[in-house]
């Protein structure tokens, strides 16, 4: 029998666009393919160009790497100037925050991450038909990966 989840009732959410989950932390914003297209047009920029001066590859525990944008030294995101520089075309893990596999594993992880998101537990009711399309569409497009490290 599958276990119920939290949020069978739904889970409110409303981003304040205070930028907490942007900045001064280290962590990563991984890129899929459809991210990296819509952050070249935004940019208008080439693909090369565009890794080059904004991602990193990150090694993942399966030994292949991850595309992820880089980190300013201060561990804002690299397209973090005031608020997001990018914020109409921003990757699929900023746009679907805080609804993440990850923080909707239990309702105390979920309250966890509320401590630091203004946003969460406040604002717009999403059902959990909403939330679970989102979940759906983060597996849909899967990060970009490459095998057997820096080339």
């Amino acid at each position: 029998m599958k276990k119920a989840r939290f949020y069978t009732s739904g889970l409110r959410f409303s981003c304040k666009r205070c930028s907490s989950c942007c900045r001064h932390e280290s962590g990563y914003v991984f890129l899929s393919e459809k991210d990296l297209k819509k952050l070249i047009l935004e940019l208008n920029t080439d693909k090369n160009s565009f890794i080059k001066s904004y991602c990193r590859w990150v090694v993942n525990r399966q030994g292949s790497e991850s595309l992820s944008l880089k980190e300013k030294s201060n561990n804002d995101c690299i397209l973090w100037d005031s608020g997001c520089t990018v914020y109409q075309a921003r990757p699929l893990q900023c746009r679907t925050f805080p609804f993440w596999k990850s923080v909707l594993s239990s309702s105390g992880v979920w309250e966890a991450t509320a401590g630091a998101c203004p946003g969460m537990n406040t604002g717009r009711l999403y059902s959990i038909d909403e939330i679970e399309k989102k979940l759906l569409k983060q597996s849909e497009e899967p990060v970009i990966k490459r095998e057997g490290g820096i080339t």
